[in-house]
C-alpha cells in the first residue's frame, strides 16, 4: 500500500490564494456582469512588461541556441557564473558575498520551503505572525508541527505577534530557538527593519546558535538608503543567516522565474553528536540533485537587469507600484481607515471597519467594489482585523479602485 505523508492533511483550511481564487471565481459565476468590472489587488502578482533590457537580452540568448557552435545543453545547477558574478558585484557590493555563495533558482517560494531539505527534525521554529503563509504550510508538510487550533495556528511553531502596538515589530523569543524567518520589507504588513532592530536579532542568533532564514525578495522597494537591504548589511550576519532574493518583484519576473539563495561558507549546522557542518555544502548537495537549474535565456535576462540600462528600469518599475501605493493608502487614510505599509514596500496594510473580520471585508469588497484584496487572517491569527491591498497594478485600474473604495468606504 502507497502510503501518504499525513503532515498535508494537517493543511485542512487550504492555501490562502487558491481559497480566494475559489471564491472570486464563485462570485463570477453567481453575479457574471459584475464579474467583468473585477479589478484583482490580491495576489502580489506585477502588470508591467519586462523590462526592454530583460526582453533584448533573452532573445539575443534564443538566438545563441538557434546555432549548433553556440548551442548550450544542461546549464551549472547553482547557476551560470555570468549571473552569479552580477547578483556579487551589484546586490552585494562590499558586504564580502562570494560568487559561489549564490545559488541560482526558480523562485524564493521554492527556496523558502525547500530550504527545510538541510535541516533536521525537532527544531524549534520561530515565524512573525502575520507570515507568508509558505513558511508557515512548507514546515507543515515536512512534520515540524502538530495540528492547528481554532485560530489557525500550529502547535510546535513558536509565533511572534506582529500588531499596531508593537509597531508591527516582532520581540525577540522568550526561549532558545533554532530557526527564525524574517521577511523584510514585510510581506504582508509592508513594515520595514532598521539596522538596530536586525542587530538584536543576529546578536540573538549568535548567542542561540540559531539560523535566520531572511527573506528579502522586496528589497527593490526600500525608499530610504539609511534602511538595509540586505542582512549581510549587518556585522555577524553571515555567521547566523541565509537571504532569500527574486526578480519576481523588481524586474516582473514572477511569469518567468528566477531568484537566488545567498549561504555564506561560514554558516554551520550541527549534527546530533555535536560535529559542525556548513550549511552551503548541504544545499549545494541539495540544489545539484534535485534541481536541473534555469534556463539560459532566463538567466541572461536576469543578469541583464544589472546593467545600467536594467537598472534604470527596474527604477520606473518601482516608482510606478510606489507610485499605485501611495494612491492606495491615501485613498483608505481618507476613508478614516488606520493604514500601514506602503512607504517602502508595493503593500498596503489596512485596519478593517470596526466590527468587521478580514474574511467579512474580503467579501464585502468583492461584493460592493469588485474589488479582490486579501483577508488579513490569511496570514495568521494576527493578521484578523486587517486586509492587505497589492499595488501591483496599471495606474487606471488603481485609480478606479480608489474611487470604489471611497464610494463603499468613505
Amino acid at each position: 500500500m502507497a502510503r501518504i505523508n499525513e503532515n498535508f492533511l494537517k493543511l485542512k483550511a487550504g492555501y490562502l490564494f487558491p481559497e480566494i481564487a475559489r471564491r472570486v471565481n464563485a462570485f463570477s459565476d453567481a453575479e457574471p456582469e459584475k464579474a467583468t468590472r473585477v479589478i484583482r489587488c490580491g495576489i502580489g502578482d506585477v502588470t508591467e512588461p519586462l523590462p526592454l533590457a530583460a526582453r533584448t537580452a533573452m532573445k539575443e540568448a534564443v538566438d545563441e541556441l538557434g546555432e549548433r557552435e553556440s548551442f548550450r545543453g544542461y546549464g551549472p545547477e547553482q547557476g551560470y557564473e555570468f549571473l552569479r558574478k552580477a547578483v556579487a558585484e551589484n546586490a552585494y557590493p562590499g558586504l564580502g558575498v562570494d560568487a559561489d555563495e549564490i545559488f541560482v533558482s526558480d523562485g524564493s517560494k521554492c527556496d523558502t520551503g525547500n530550504i527545510l531539505d538541510i535541516f533536521g527534525g525537532g527544531q524549534k521554529i520561530a515565524i512573525t505572525d502575520p507570515v507568508y503563509p509558505v513558511y508557515v504550510d512548507t514546515n507543515v508538510m515536512a512534520g515540524n508541527t502538530g495540528e492547528s487550533d481554532e485560530s489557525g495556528q500550529f502547535a510546535g511553531l513558536i509565533y511572534l505577534p506582529c500588531t499596531a502596538e508593537n509597531d508591527f515589530t516582532p520581540a525577540l523569543p522568550e526561549e532558545k530557538v533554532d530557526l527564525i524567518y524574517l521577511c523584510y520589507p514585510n510581506n504582508p504588513t509592508g513594515t520595514v527593519a532598521t539596522g538596530e532592530q536586525l542587530q538584536k536579532w543576529v546578536d540573538y542568533a549568535r548567542a542561540n546558535d540559531a539560523v535566520i532564514l531572511y527573506d528579502a525578495a522586496y528589497e527593490a522597494y526600500v525608499q530610504d538608503a539609511e534602511l538595509p537591504r540586505s542582512i549581510y548589511e549587518i556585522e555577524g550576519a553571515r555567521e547566523c543567516a541565509i537571504e532569500f532574493r527574486s526578480f519576481s518583484k523588481n524586474g516582473g519576473f514572477t511569469g518567468i522565474r528566477c531568484a537566488f539563495i545567498v549561504i555564506p561558507k561560514e554558516l554551520t549546522g550541527s549534527t546530533a553528536d555535536g560535529e559542525r557542518v556548513t550549511l552551503h555544502g548541504l544545499w549545494a548537495r541539495r540544489h545539484s540533485t534535485k534541481f536541473n537549474g534555469v534556463s539560459y535565456p532566463v538567466q541572461r535576462a536576469a543578469e541583464a537587469l544589472f546593467s545600467v540600462e536594467g537598472k534604470n528600469q527596474i527604477r520606473k518599475l518601482v516608482e510606478h507600484y510606489m507610485g499605485n501605493a501611495a494612491l492606495l493608502k491615501e485613498a483608505c487614510e481618507k476613508c478614516g481607515l488606520a493604514v500601514y505599509g506602503g512607504e517602502h514596500s508595493p503593500y498596503v496594510w489596512v485596519r478593517c471597519p470596526e466590527g468587521m473580520d478580514s474574511w467579512g471585508m474580503f467579501d464585502r469588497m468583492l461584493q460592493e467594489a469588485q474589488v479582490v484584496v486579501t483577508p488579513g487572517a490569511g496570514f495568521g491569527a494576527a493578521g484578523e482585523g486587517f486586509f492587505r491591498i497589492s499595488a501591483f497594478n496599471s495606474r487606471e485600474n488603481v485609480k478606479e479602485v480608489c474611487a470604489r473604495i471611497a464610494k463603499v468606504l468613505g
